[in-house]
């Protein structure tokens, strides 16, 4: 098994995969705290108060929100709302290995369908010591590449590999809107939550904060078309044009959903979302007056940035997802909060709460 082959099959384990999505919580709770803490220490002196209040109600809402959209809900033991991510919990997936591992060796001993061969690679001390080692953590790189060149090349033992570290999954086209669908509401989560969070610090810090609200309303759309609507909608259509080529390759199949972003996305995205605002956004908040010293340059409120080009990282984890990997899947509400901060301070080029 080459190097990349390893580390993919090795990251994407799903052991490893649920025990990082346990530590999202814990991940973004500390990194948005620490970050508005940091703001805060940045401010002037005489707007540290109202900078902290302000930065607590939108990091909070956003990463409650977007916790919630991913895993969802549950009040007394009783699911209130249903997540988007479903993974197992480490302790699922370990009972799960054992239970099956223990009738993979029931099999070896009880079946007359196994050849001599397979039962007798089975009994090697060092495969038994992997193998017993998937009922309680994850596999290193070295040790899954070794035990994969130790049974990868018997029948049986492809088979068990595959049943424990199963690939990923090409998503077919009857799938790919539905995921298109998932990926969009867990992204829309987080930048609502964090305009409500936006509102609700300036309620509490300012006495004019209805004039703080359209712009939130502004970069929120923006955020959120730009930034992650039209980058699911580029990937799925150049996913399915790829499905009817019946390309099956997940290097093409990724290059093709890299392609789509860029075209619908990255380099239309922004300039789609700045036409949206001007002609439908705008002029449900600007007054009358304020119209006719509008600009008619279609980047005249809202220019991308370094930060913008920035958060398309959540494509890789879009193409990742789409692709049929799962390990990059928990790291989606912390990558989508990152717009829901941006919609909730109201963020116009160069302007902060």
């Amino acid at each position: 098994m080459n190097y990349l082959l390893s580390l993919g099959k090795t990251l994407d384990q799903p052991l490893l995969v649920s025990k990082f999505s346990k530590a999202v919580p814990l991940i973004l709770t500390a990194g948005m705290l620490g970050y508005g803490l940091y703001d805060t220490y940045k401010a002037p002196d005489g707007k540290k108060n109202k900078t902290f209040i302000k930065n607590m109600c939108i990091l909070g809402a956003t990463a409650v929100s977007a916790l919630i959209s991913a895993r969802g809900l549950k009040i007394n033991g009783k699911k209130i709302i249903s997540g988007l991510i479903d993974i197992k919990t480490p302790e699922q997936i370990t009972a799960g290995n054992k239970r099956f591992l223990a009738r993979f060796e029931k099999m070896l001993k009880e079946s007359n369908n196994v050849d001599r061969g397979t039962k007798e690679l089975f009994k090697n001390t060092e495969i038994k010591k992997f193998f017993e080692k998937m009922t309680q953590k994850p596999l290193s790189r070295k040790e899954l590449s070794t035990l994969h060149d130790l049974v990868g090349g018997n029948n049986w033992g492809s088979k068990l590999l595959e049943k424990l570290l199963p690939d990923p999954e090409n998503i077919t086209s009857g799938k790919i809107f539905g995921e298109i669908k998932r990926l969009s509401v867990l992204g829309f989560i987080p930048v609502l939550g964090g305009i409500a969070g936006g509102v609700t610090g300036d309620v509490l810090t300012e006495k004019n904060w209805k004039n703080e609200f359209p712009n939130k309303v502004k970069e929120g759309f923006y955020q959120y078309f730009a930034n992650i609507f039209l980058c699911n909608v580029g990937a799925g259509l150049a996913l399915g044009a790829m499905e009817k080529m019946n390309i099956k390759s997940k290097a093409g199949r990724a290059a093709g959903m890299f392609a789509g972003i860029l075209a619908v996305g990255v380099f239309g995205g922004s300039a789609i979302a700045n036409y949206i605002g001007k002609k439908i956004i705008n002029p449900l908040f600007d007054k009358p007056k304020n119209k006719l010293n509008q600009s008619d340059d279609l980047f005249s409120e809202r220019k991308p940035e370094a930060l913008d080009i920035g958060l398309h990282v959540d494509d890789l984890a879009t193409v990742a997802v789409m692709s049929g990997l799962r390990w990059i899947e928990p790291a989606l509400p912390v990558l989508y909060s990152i717009s829901g901060y941006r919609a909730g301070i109201g963020y116009r080029n160069g302007e902060h709460c």
